[in-house]
C-alpha cells in the first residue's frame, strides 16, 4: 500500500549552491548552441523509459496495464509553451528534489574550480559535465514539472516549479498533486525571442538532426494547413517524428556519420563530437554488439577513483544499467558507448556482472577492439592519436600493469617524450626508438624525473649525449608503474640509466672500459675517505663513466627501489623502504681531483658533493640549512 503524500502544501526550497552556478552557466555560456536543451531533456525522457522497462522486469505491476514507452513533444502558441512528456519511470517528491534541486554527480566541485569564465572555454567543459535538465532554462525563463513515480497512486503525483526572474531565482517550489498518468511532463516558458521554437517543423528538425537515434518513438501531432486561419493548426492524429530503433542494431551502412555523432552525444552527455568509434556485431559462442566510442576530450572526473565510469549495457534491446564497469578494463574507463547482449540474463545485476564468465568474454572483446581502433588511428591518422594520447596517454599507460594479455599491443602504443627532440611532446614510439638504435646497442635506456625539466637536465645523461645514445625522458607519475611492468619490449631490455651499474656493453670500446679500471684503482682512497665521511648517508661510493660534466651523482641499486619513485611513495603518504643512495664520482672533475689531491674541509666537501647529487634528483635535503652554511665555509675558504 503506498504511504500518503507528505504534503499538499507548495513548499519553497534553495537549489545547491553548484545548481545555482549551473543555471547561470546554462542562460550565459552555452546560448550558443541553445538547440541542445531539446536533445538533453529527450535523452532524459528516454533514459526514464529505459529505467522502467527494466525495472518492470522483475514488477510488471509498474507499468500500471499501460506497455507504450513513448516521448511526445507539444507546443502552445499562444501560452508560449514547449512540453516535453515522458511515460517512463517518473520521480517520486524526494527524487524530484534530488534530481532537480541538487548535483550528486561525483566531482562536482573539481569540475566548478576548472571554470575560467571564458564562456567558449566553459561550454566545453559543461559539456564534458552533461548539462541535462538543467538545458531548458537556456531558452525557457520558467520551468514546470509534472511528475508521478510509476507504482505510486495518483495522489502521490509531484509539481516542481523555478522562475528565473525576480526574487525567486534560485529557488524552485515543489508540492503534491494528483496525476494520473505515471512519467513526467517538462512545461517550458519560453523566453522572449524564442518563438521559433513553437514551430512543429523546426522541432522536427531538431529532433531529426539531434535525436534521431532514440529507440522510443518521439511523437507530434501531425499539422495541416487551415485556409481561413491561413496558417498550420495541429490534428488529432500523432506521427513518429524519429527512426525509433535502436542505433546500435542497424546494419552500419544504414547509420551515417551524424547520427553516429549525435548518438554519441546522448550516451556520454559530452557536447564535443568524438575523436573516433568503432561498430561491430560479435557472433559466435557469445554473440553481442558493440558500439564505442573515444571521446576527444579527457572528463573532468577521469582521475576520481569514485566517479563510475563504463558502457551502457542492453540485454536483447532492452536497458540494464548505465556505467557497467565490467564491460572494459580500468584503463578503457574513457571510453564510451553501449553493448548489447544476446545471451546473458534479463536480470542481470552489477553482482552478477563481476563472476560472469560471459562478461569476460565480452571484457576481452571489446578491449580489442578498442586497441584495434587505436592501433588504427596510430598508423593512419597520427594527428587524431596525438590528440587522444594528450587527453588519454596516462590512462593507457596503466594497462601494461593491468591487461597481461595485451601488453605486447599496449606497448606499441606507447609515446614518450626523449633526448632526441628535448621537448616535453610525447611523440616517440617505442618501435621508432628500436629502429634509431645505434650500432651496438642492446637496450632501451629511460629517465624518470618529477619534471620534464628534471629528467631532461639529469647528469645521468651525460655519457649518452656524449655517444649519441637517445634515452626515454619519463615525468608523470604512472611512468613509475609503466617501468616496473614493461621490462622489454622487442626483446631489448627497458633499463633505467639511474639504477645499477651502468652497463653499455659493446657501445664502450676496450680502451674506455681500461681507462675506466685504471681511474677505479687510481681512486680507491679517496672512496675510502668518502665512505667513512659519508657513513651511513650512503650505500656505496664508487667510480663513474656515467658522468661528463657533473661531479657527482647518486644511483639505486639494482634491485632497490629508485629515488623517484621513493619520492611519489612519500608523498602519497605510503611507507618507504629505508634505503641509502650509492654516490658515484666522476674522475674527470675538477672538484674529484681536487678532493684526491689533498685538501681542507674534507667533510663538508664529502657532504656538500652529496646534496648536490642529489639536489640534482630533485631530491629533497634533510637539512638545507646545513647544506647552506657548508657551502658558505668552503667559498670562504677558497
Amino acid at each position: 500500500m503506498s504511504e500518503a503524500p507528505q504534503t499538499a502544501k507548495a513548499e519553497t526550497l534553495s537549489f545547491q549552491t553548484e545548481v545555482k552556478q549551473m543555471l547561470h552557466l546554462m542562460i550565459h555560456s552555452l546560448y550558443s548552441n541553445r538547440e541542445i536543451f531539446l536533445r538533453e531533456l529527450i535523452s532524459n525522457a528516454s533514459d526514464a523509459c529505459d529505467k522502467l522497462r527494466f525495472e518492470a522486469l522483475d514488477q510488471p505491476e509498474l507499468l500500471e496495464g499501460d506497455s507504450d514507452l513513448a516521448i511526445r513533444i507539444g507546443f502552445d502558441k499562444q501560452a508560449r509553451t514547449l512540453t516535453i512528456t515522458d511515460s517512463g519511470v517518473g520521480m517520486s517528491r524526494d527524487e524530484a528534489i534530488a534530481h532537480l534541486g541538487t548535483i550528486a554527480k561525483s566531482g562536482t566541485k573539481e569540475f566548478f574550480s576548472r571554470l575560467t569564465g571564458d564562456q567558449q572555454k566553459d561550454a566545453n567543459l559543461i559539456g564534458q559535465f552533461g548539462v541535462g535538465f538543467y538545458s531548458a532554462f537556456i531558452v525557457a525563463d520558467k520551468v514546470t514539472v509534472l511528475t508521478r513515480r510509476a507504482g505510486l497512486a495518483a495522489e502521490h503525483g509531484v509539481k516542481w516549479e523555478c522562475s528565473m526572474e525576480g526574487d525567486a531565482a534560485g529557488e524552485y517550489s515543489i508540492e503534491s498533486i494528483t496525476r494520473e498518468a505515471r512519467g513526467t511532463e517538462i512545461v517550458l516558458h519560453l523566453r522572449e525571442g524564442e518563438d521559433d521554437l513553437l514551430s512543429g517543423w523546426k522541432l522536427r528538425s531538431i529532433i531529426r538532426k539531434y535525436s534521431d537515434h532514440i529507440a522510443q518513438p518521439i511523437r507530434m501531432r501531425k499539422e495541416e494547413w487551415d485556409q481561413e486561419k491561413n496558417e498550420q493548426v495541429l490534428r488529432d492524429d500523432e506521427e513518429t517524428v524519429n527512426q525509433a530503433s535502436a542505433l546500435w542494431a542497424r546494419p552500419k551502412s544504414d547509420v551515417t556519420d551524424e547520427q553516429y555523432k549525435e548518438f554519441f552525444k546522448h550516451v556520454s552527455h559530452d557536447n564535443e563530437e568524438p575523436l573516433a568509434w568503432t561498430h561491430a556485431h560479435v557472433e559466435g559462442r557469445h554473440e553481442y554488439t558493440q558500439l564505442l566510442y573515444l571521446p576527444s576530450h579527457a572528463p573532468f572526473d577521469l582521475w576520481d577513483r569514485n566517479a563510475r565510469h563504463g558502457l551502457k549495457l542492453y540485454v536483447r534491446r532492452v536497458f540494464i544499467m548505465d556505467d557497467a564497469e565490467k564491460l572494459l578494463p580500468f584503463y578503457l574507463r574513457f571510453v564510451r558507448g553501449v553493448v548489447d547482449s544476446n545471451d546473458l540474463p534479463l536480470n542481470v545485476s552489477r553482482e552478477i556482472l563481476q563472476e560472469s564468465r560471459d562478461i569476460d568474454t565480452i571484457r576481452a572483446g571489446c578491449a580489442k577492439k578498442v586497441l584495434s581502433l587505436l592501433e588504427d588511428l596510430a598508423e593512419n591518422d597520427k594527428d587524431k592519436y596525438a590528440k587522444f594520447w594528450g587527453e588519454f596517454g596516462q590512462v593507457l599507460k596503466e594497462g601494461v600493469g593491468e591487461d597481461f594479455a595485451n601488453r605486447e599491443r599496449i606497448a606499441k602504443l606507447l609515446r614518450f617524450a626523449s633526448t632526441q627532440a628535448d621537448t616535453p611532446e610525447q611523440t616517440v614510439s617505442l618501435a621508432d626508438y628500436v629502429a634509431r638504435m645505434k650500432e651496438g646497442q642492446d637496450k632501451i635506456y629511460y629517465v624518470t624525473a618529477d619534471t620534464f625539466t628534471a629528467a631532461k637536465n639529469s647528469p645521468h645523461l651525460e655519457i649518452f649525449r656524449k655517444k649519441g645514445v637517445e634515452v626515454l625522458l619519463l615525468a608523470e607519475r604512472v611512468d613509475e608503474w609503466l617501468v616496473s611492468h614493461l621490462t622489454e619490449f622487442d626483446g631489448k631490455p627497458v633499463v633505467s640509466v639511474a639504477r645499477g651499474d651502468l652497463d653499455l656493453g659493446k657501445l664502450e670500446d676496450e680502451e674506455e672500459k681500461k681507462a675506466s679500471e685504471a681511474q677505479a684503482d687510481e681512486y680507491k682512497e679517496l672512496i675510502g675517505k668518502l665512505k667513512v665521511s659519508l657513513g651511513e648517508r650512503v650505500k656505496d661510493v664508487r667510480v663513474t663513466h656515467r658522468l661528463t660534466d657533473s661531479p657527482a651523482c647518486v644511483v639505486a641499486d639494482e634491485n632497490e627501489m629508485g629515488t623517484n619513485l621513493a619520492r611519489l611513495l612519500k608523498a602519497a603518504g605510503q611507507d618507504v623502504p629505508s634505503t641509502q643512495p650509492i654516490l658515484e664520482i666522476n674522475p674527470t672533475h675538477p672538484v674529484v681531483q681536487k678532493l684526491n689531491a689533498g685538501t681542507g674541509h674534507f667533510d663538508d666537501w664529502a657532504s656538500v658533493l652529496l646534496d648536490q647529487a642529489l639536489l640534482a634528483e630533485g631530491g629533497k635535503l634533510e637539512d638545507p640549512a646545513g647544506f647552506v652554511k657548508r657551502v658558505n665555509q668552503l667559498m670562504l675558504a677558497l
